[in-house]
């Protein structure tokens, strides 16, 4: 089985809730693997996206571009409907002046058809999402 970054629309990905959105910068550059994208949100929090593999994955290790992120809690769902999510990482990001947050999370029992990111709180009124990779394989498609 080939590693694959899972999060890309190309690999079949895609963003199905975003909790705020602006028309230039909406939920889905996050997962469109330019580096000149990103997902932005409206001031409030908490906020949270989805992302649906539309396939059961194993995940090995999430990398996470962000601006502006305090702490971030990720859930997942092995479920065909995003429900039933269950806790499975919360990090305090570590702010950094003028350049992007990269956050490696190598993962444990990464076994998910979605995958959902709440930013429970950030450094400032809002935040950006840039990037979600997730290497890993394709367990096997959804029947």
């Amino acid at each position: 089985m080939r590693k694959v970054d899972l999060c890309l629309s190309s690999e079949g990905a895609e963003v199905i809730l975003a909790t705020s959105s602006d028309e230039k910068h909406p939920p889905e550059n996050i997962i469109d693997g330019s580096p000149e994208t990103f997902w932005t949100t409206t001031g409030m929090f908490p906020q949270e996206f989805i992302i649906c593999f539309h396939k059961h994955v194993k995940i090995e290790k999430l990398v996470i571009q962000s601006y502006f992120v305090r702490t971030m809690r990720i859930e997942k769902s092995t479920s065909k409907e995003p429900v039933d999510f269950e806790q499975w990482v919360e990090k305090d990001l570590v702010h950094t002046e003028g350049q992007l947050q990269n956050e490696e999370i190598v993962a444990h029992d990464g076994y998910a058809t979605y995958l959902r990111f709440i930013i429970i709180s950030a450094f400032d009124h809002f935040a950006s999402v840039h990037s979600i990779s997730a290497e890993g394989t394709v367990v096997s498609n959804l029947s």
